[in-house]
């Protein structure tokens, strides 16, 4: 009989779920569950840092599940773990972090920030999960938007529906030009990404 999914994949609004598939990047928030060898998650996070890193660091595997471990999360491409809140790791995204940040003082003026600077702003984004208003012709790609049919990922002129149970986008959308959208990526990070950080987008986005 096969198990069902594990629960630690994580969806555009940040929410964590179990469907099968991994994704392009591994994060953590911290220690997510409890125990040894239970797959139960037992809060959101557990620090302000929500990180997003590569799959394989070094020679370095993650065990899944173990006590007294930050909980490994999983996403489809890096326009979701941004929508959700997460920016680069500084250990083993290095160059993607360094380009983060740059952009991040660009957009802001002044010194470039610490990580905990851009946690704590971000941390504070996150806690307005409903959304914010930006204008649609001001949207770089990317971002993810609220639509009826789900949230979506801008692309180039149309937008890609995200699928939680196939854990891909599954069809497209035309892309407003006039009026605005409610966004679901963090407004310092949608700054960053019209900067021109080349955020990574899943294939199935066309």
């Amino acid at each position: 009989m096969t198990s069902a999914p594990a629960r630690n994949r994580v969806t555009p609004r940040g929410d964590i779920v179990g469907v099968a598939g991994r994704g392009a990047w591994m994060g953590n928030r911290g220690r997510l569950h409890e125990g040894s060898g239970t797959r139960d998650i037992v809060r959101n996070h557990q620090s302000k840092a929500w990180l997003t890193c590569v799959l394989e660091f070094r020679g370095r595997r993650v065990r899944q599940w173990e006590p007294n471990r930050y909980t490994p999360l999983y996403f489809l491409d890096e326009a979701v773990a941004f929508a959700a809140g997460h920016r680069p790791c500084a250990e083993c995204r290095r160059d993607d972090y360094n380009a983060y940040r740059q952009l991040w003082r660009e957009t802001r003026g002044g010194p470039a920030p610490y990580a905990k600077d851009m946690d704590n702003q971000l941390h504070r984004e996150r806690d307005n999960r409903g959304g914010h208003s930006l204008p649609w012709h001001t949207l770089p790609d990317g971002v993810f938007v609220s639509t009826d049919d789900g949230p979506a990922v801008v692309v180039g002129d149309h937008l890609a529906v995200w699928d939680e149970k196939t854990y891909a986008y599954r069809h497209r959308l035309p892309r407003l030009t006039a009026g605005t959208a409610s966004v679901l990526t963090p407004p310092s990070t949608v700054a960053v990404l019209r900067a021109g950080y080349p955020v990574q987008i899943d294939v199935s986005a066309g």
